[in-house]
């Protein structure tokens, strides 16, 4: 990479050589042409968004500069010189870039001295890191909860912060990049306030508007590079969907073979013929029942086969999941079973095929994952297993959607007062905080001060904001919206400590009877202490798996805004939700056949949230020939299928978003869907829908209409996580309901311009809803 002219010119032409000299023995010889203008652009000062595709050597765009900034910096009279932080969204992607940057800085000596920071670092590592590391390693969590909060022992770090790597910056969307935002922004202050002001660099293989996405995530003007010019390998792409079975499910409708079943046979296959292949699946117990599955039907091939696929998800020990990320580099797991826990950006070379087990929700995820396979340029194999379910049965038989649709824009809102309430509290305990500071959080900030104040978190004394209590205020918020500790699984005879499960999912994944998988082994829940944080497990062996049923009732607490579609009207604003889970179904292995339903009891949570809803008049039930009987039914199967279709248009999953449906709703008088984000405060999802609602409701009448099955199936209106036991649903009502719906709306545009920027039969509907609120 020449020299040129601009504020890097300084720099020693022998360091840069250095660095040059070293990329080459990494087996690197020339740069292409995306790579070195993103790193020109970060030498001269700027910060930069590197949105190219999977495989195309993005970290070397920041590498390059980064490694110069500390070559440099090693001759500094104090040793320590520039220091860059770097931002992963997963523990492993973590540590996967620290083994990639310690071999491609080996050349160089003790220049570079590279080291992961996280919650499974061990405390004797800490001290050394923050005295002497310069090229340190973590997450957000890590950075909102362990280094802001200590800024003092970080000082030298952060005074000395060149810059700051944001990878797959893509997946900071909805609530969860909402915080990362702020968190940036308290980073950024600190920084200030010990005289750095870093570059950002941040890079995504699957981004929309990148520059625009960097900016609202960073706080800071970023300059985009897209064009990629790295040389591609054949990707083969196929879409599979599961044969019917002779089994019925609920209410007599077809069944499908399960994405599981299909995903664990084509592992198998892909195995017995040595080829290296991740499947990945949506859920944790998905990838432990794969991984079980498959190594069953491996050891009946050969038994030596059988130990070469494994599981990995989030929920395991640190040093089980360090086991796992090294076999898997060496080449002694041909096989792997994982979450999204593997989709980001981890290296893994000579991977020939991935096995999706139903579509994940985006498809900004669908090509990360995708694109984990041939990432050294050989062709590669990629399919998308379709589960039975609206949306993945639409995307199978409509292709286009897929493959002639970019991917989806980042959604994030860092002024949700949820969101930004709790890190003005944090930012004001690491330093106290003055007027000048709010024009860096945001304009809501101003506003939520005297709300803060009078709930004695804050107090304002002379000319800055203080925070008031002893216990530390980063502890506030969960930045991943997980809703507080983790739950502790226990095995009840040994006291062994088996993982973690989130606590807003504890009381729909680990309540009394649910089976749990852990590392190939099945486990029942004996008890759930959601005080303690602790469930109880002891090994089993049951032949069914289980599944959470809640109930949902909503109230609407403010209308933003009231569009007329017809007769009908199109809301948005707020809402408060409560949901309640209330029983599990035991499914059996494999055929997903109900053998039985047990209630359970566990206290309700509310959630105050966003949400867009739509109303039908009277008249336009008779239009739609829809009667007092089937009315429930219609409006439940409308909501199921509108929910399943989303995320085609907003970046969501299913399990983001709840919906509730009723035909006589006491705030709207009306027959009313509801479809509401899964998340304190919102998350963007609702919004989204509200902004394209013509598009997205269209879609989901063709979704149901063109179903091949006669009264509904899990393919079109059926829900795997309704509260209602997907009765009442009505098929026909649906597609009428919405045609006469879809008759009044007006084009999007209006809808747009007009929008603010920023059971059935049953009252109580439970219908469709998140995990936990």
């Amino acid at each position: 990479m020449p020299p040129r002219e601009g504020r890097h010119a300084v720099w020693p032409d022998r360091i840069r050589a250095e660095v040059v000299a070293a990329v080459r023995a990494a087996g690197i010889e020339h740069p292409w042409a995306h790579q070195a203008r993103a790193a020109e652009h970060a030498l001269d000062g700027d910060s930069v968004v590197v949105a190219t595709g999977t495989a195309s050597g993005k970290s070397l765009a920041y590498l390059v500069p980064v490694l110069s900034a500390l070559v440099e910096g090693a001759e500094a009279p104090n040793g320590r010189g520039a220091t860059t932080l770097y931002l992963a969204p997963t523990k492993a992607l973590a540590a996967d870039q620290c083994r990639s940057v310690k071999e491609l800085s080996h050349p160089l000596g003790h220049s570079v001295r590279a080291a992961v920071y996280d919650g499974d670092t061990p405390f004797e590592e800490r001290e050394w890191i923050r005295q002497y590391g310069n090229y340190v390693l973590t997450n957000p969590d890590m950075l909102h909860r362990g280094i802001l909060p200590s800024h003092p022992r970080w000082s030298s770090f952060l005074k000395s912060l060149k810059y700051v790597v944001i990878d797959e910056c893509h997946t900071y969307r909805g609530v969860f990049g909402s915080h990362v935002a702020q968190v940036l922004r308290r980073l950024r202050r600190l920084c200030a306030r010990y005289g750095a002001s870093p570059v950002f660099l941040l890079a995504s293989a699957t981004a929309a508007e990148p520059a625009v996405a960097a900016r609202r995530l960073t706080g800071v003007p970023v300059l985009e590079v897209a064009d990629d010019a790295s040389p591609r390998g054949e990707l083969v792409f196929a879409l599979w969907e599961p044969p019917l079975t002779e089994l019925h499910g609920e209410k007599g409708a077809p069944v499908r073979r399960t994405a599981t079943a299909e995903a664990a046979d084509l592992l198998t296959d892909l195995t017995v013929q040595g080829v290296r292949s991740v499947a990945f699946v949506r859920s944790r117990r998905g990838a432990e029942l794969i991984s079980v599955i498959s190594q069953e039907r491996l050891a009946e091939v050969d038994r030596s086969l059988a130990g070469r696929v494994a599981a990995y998800r989030g929920g395991y020990l640190p040093e089980e999941r360090r086991a796992l990320e090294q076999a898997l580099h060496s080449g002694e797991l041909l096989g792997l079973a994982a979450t999204n826990a593997l989709e980001l950006g981890i290296d893994i070379s000579g991977l020939d095929a991935v096995v999706i087990a139903g579509y994940p929700g985006t498809r900004a995820s669908l090509w990360q994952q995708a694109g984990r396979a041939g990432r050294s340029g050989q062709g590669a194999l990629a399919v998308l297993v379709a589960r039975d379910d609206p949306l993945d049965t639409f995307l199978v038989h409509h292709p286009e959607a897929l493959f002639d649709q970019p991917v989806e824009s980042t959604v994030l809102d860092p002024d949700n007062p949820y969101v930004l309430a709790p890190h003005l509290c944090a930012a004001a305990a690491e330093l106290p905080l003055t007027d000048e500071d709010l024009e860096l959080f945001g304009p809501a900030g101003e506003s939520l001060l005297p709300q803060l104040e009078a709930a004695k978190l804050l107090r304002r004394r002379t000319r800055a904001w203080h925070w008031t209590r002893r216990e530390r205020a980063a502890d506030l918020t969960d930045i991943r919206g997980e809703g507080g500790r983790p739950v502790q699984v226990v095995e009840t005879g040994t006291g062994r400590l088996l993982g973690t499960v989130d606590a807003g999912a504890a009381p729909s994944t680990v309540h009394e009877g649910a089976v749990h998988l852990h590392q190939g082994r099945t486990y029942l829940v004996r008890s759930l202490d959601l005080e303690d944080s602790v469930a109880l497990v002891e090994e089993a062996a049951p032949p069914y798996s289980t599944v959470a049923r809640d109930t949902t009732s909503i109230s609407v607490l403010e209308t933003d805004v009231e569009i007329p579609w017809g007769d009908g009207r199109l809301c948005y604003g707020s809402v408060e939700v409560t949901n309640q889970v209330v029983s599990y179904l035991r499914r059996r292995l494999i055929t997903g056949e109900v053998l039985g339903e047990t209630r359970l009891d566990l206290p309700p949570r509310t959630l105050r949230t966003r949400a867009v809803w739509w109303t039908v008049t009277e008249d336009q039930l008779d239009r739609a020939r829809i009667n007092p009987e089937i009315l429930g039914g219609s409006l439940h199967a409308a909501e199921h299928a509108s929910i399943g279709l989303l995320p085609l248009f907003a970046t969501c999953d299913r399990w983001d978003i709840g919906g509730v449906s009723i035909p006589l709703h006491p705030d709207t008088l009306l027959p009313t869907v509801f479809v509401y984000d899964g998340h304190p405060g919102g998350a963007g999802f609702a919004e989204r829908a509200f902004h394209t609602a013509r598009t997205w409701l269209t879609a989901t009448r063709q979704a149901i209409a063109s179903c091949e099955c006669d009264t509904g199936c899990p393919s079109c209106i059926q829900s795997p996580k309704c509260g209602n036991g997907n009765d009442p649903l009505h098929k026909r009502g649906a597609v009428r309901l919405l045609t006469v719906l879809l008759e009044g709306a007006p084009e999007e545009k209006e809808t747009a311009d007009e929008a603010p920027e920023q059971p059935p039969g049953d009252p109580a509907d439970p219908s469709e809803a998140p995990p936990g609120p």
